[in-house]
């Protein structure tokens, strides 16, 4: 991502005092617990111009749920209210505040694509992504079936829930094994990671990467 960034243009600081942004602990129904970490992550970022994110998930949480988490502190709630405008999902960045759409990259392959749950249902992402795929020089886009299933990964749902998790990533791979993509992209790691590990369990020669690796490549 920060290959892209800088070709782009921008400068990029990584703090290195960065943690998570509480999204785990918050979906399992530790809110103190999130809200501490939230705490860190908006006085790590505070002065930056944009936060940049290559994950649908926690951008979701920056921007929709550090409201929900900060009720009843009001100088918290003003401070995530700041905060979430200058939050941006790395594809979308790219499209609306770069307006980049062809960032010179080449991949020769076929890939398919994997909408992410947070990314297409609470930002809405959808043909963005596509958008910058269509545009990298030697790639063919093939989409599956399943494209905006789940792939059973949710965080601690895929280890409270393990067979179910299972069934949900089995089902998709079969969707992906239909379409003949040597790879899978999608804009979150924690599915990638997901499909990844059944992939290779399976034994099939399928990679999965995501969108800021295919995009640098050159």
């Amino acid at each position: 991502m920060t290959e892209v960034l800088e070709r782009l243009g921008y400068q990029v600081d990584f703090p290195a005092a960065q943690t998570c942004c509480g999204q785990p602990a918050f979906n399992s129904g530790y809110t103190g617990d999130a809200r501490r970490v939230a705490r860190h992550f908006l006085d790590v970022f505070n002065t930056a111009d944009y936060v940049v994110v290559p994950s649908g998930s926690c951008t979701s949480m920056i921007t929709h749920h550090y409201e929900d988490i900060f009720q009843g502190d009001a100088k918290m709630l003003e401070s995530a209210h700041r905060m979430a405008p200058r939050v941006w999902e790395f594809s979308r960045f790219l499209l609306e505040v770069a307006k980049a759409e062809d960032v010179g990259a080449r991949f020769d392959g076929i890939v398919t694509y994997h909408d992410s749950c947070h990314a297409l249902r609470e930002l809405r992402i959808k043909q963005g992504p596509r958008r910058l795929l269509a545009k990298v020089q030697g790639l063919t886009l093939n989409e599956m079936e399943a494209a905006e299933e789940c792939c059973g990964f949710g965080g601690t749902f895929s280890i409270k829930f393990p067979e179910v998790s299972g069934g949900m990533a089995r089902t998709k791979i079969d969707s992906i094994v239909k379409t003949k993509a040597g790879t899978v992209v999608s804009i979150d790691s924690s599915c990638l990671m997901q499909l990844q590990g059944v992939i290779d369990r399976s034994g099939l020669p399928i990679r999965t990467m995501h969108l800021a690796e295919i995009l640098a490549s050159k």
